[in-house]
């Protein structure tokens, strides 16, 4: 299916993740059941068996015991299609995975929103199928100089989920969220371009660093970025290139540890640059 997002159409990837992964943890998520006891039904004669379903699985779900509170569920979705209760028991599935955190849990977690977000799409807790699908992928960010796949996949629904719902209980989480995965991706982006310009390849820092500050503006540790792709472009000789990029830390940052230095240049380019008929 495809989200409009800003007049643009986003490309949901399928809801199905690919079979045999989820077979297989699937059968490692039964065998862990098997020891709570199977399914959960309520009583013989239970006037609201649905609810009876809806509330012990939510109170389990409280009380972190994540495979009980999917067992009854799970029971609830199973065996009850027409109860208003039905929906919100998706989401307690795809909670009570996300609540074990591992990565089996997480695949198995994501497959839930994604499916509530299918079978529901004009549900009224459909904002909070996509922040929790996006937190999916938020929780399981690595550093930043290793594999950054899962931080990319945040980012993604997490900006479809600020988008898509502004006005939301969850937005300013999502936001919050969003700007610390960003970070994540310019971290892995700005280490590479700070070891080039350690190693003196001052072409290499550029070229990583640029790109970096053009398309996210946003991003926390930009004084960092802009002092050393500055000063990168004062060693291949590009003053007036790099004169920008120390005025935007003075004018951007009250406190940085590049402050001063980058005030100090300044003053000198300009001198520089005066002296040689520059525009300054």
């Amino acid at each position: 299916m495809a989200v409009f997002v800003r007049g643009a159409a986003v490309t949901r990837r399928p809801f199905v993740i690919v079979r045999c992964t989820v077979a297989l943890v699937l059968v490692a998520i039964w065998i862990a059941a098997c020891g709570t006891g199977g399914a959960k039904r309520p009583p013989t004669g239970t006037p609201e068996p649905d609810k009876f379903l809806w509330d012990r699985g939510t109170d389990a779900l409280n009380k972190k015991r994540w495979i009980v509170a999917r067992e009854y569920f799970r029971q609830l979705v199973d065996s009850y299609p027409q109860s208003p209760y039905r929906a919100d028991a998706k989401l307690g599935i795809g909670d009570s995975y996300l609540g074990e955190g591992s990565a089996e849990a997480y695949v198995l977690g994501i497959n839930e929103y994604r499916e509530f977000l299918s079978f529901y799409p004009t549900h009224t807790r459909n904002y909070y199928a996509q922040f929790k699908l996006g937190m999916a992928h938020y929780y399981q960010m690595r550093a930043p100089a290793r594999d950054q796949t899962e931080t990319r996949e945040a980012v993604r629904e997490l900006t479809i989920f600020v988008e898509r719902f502004p006005t939301s209980p969850l937005t300013e989480e999502g936001k919050q969220h969003l700007r610390e995965a960003k970070d994540r991706l310019a971290d892995s982006e700005f280490a590479v371009g700070q070891q080039y310009f350690r190693m003196k390849y001052y072409p290499g820092a550029i070229g990583r660093l640029k790109p970096l500050v053009e398309s996210d503006p946003g991003y926390t540790n930009r004084d960092a970025a802009f002092y050393i792709l500055a000063e990168s472009l004062v060693a291949v000789q590009q003053p007036a290139a790099a004169l920008p990029y120390f005025e935007r830390i003075v004018k951007e940052f009250d406190q940085s540890e590049y402050l001063e230095r980058a005030q100090r240049r300044i003053e000198e380019l300009k001198a520089t640059l005066k002296a040689k008929g520059s525009p300054s």
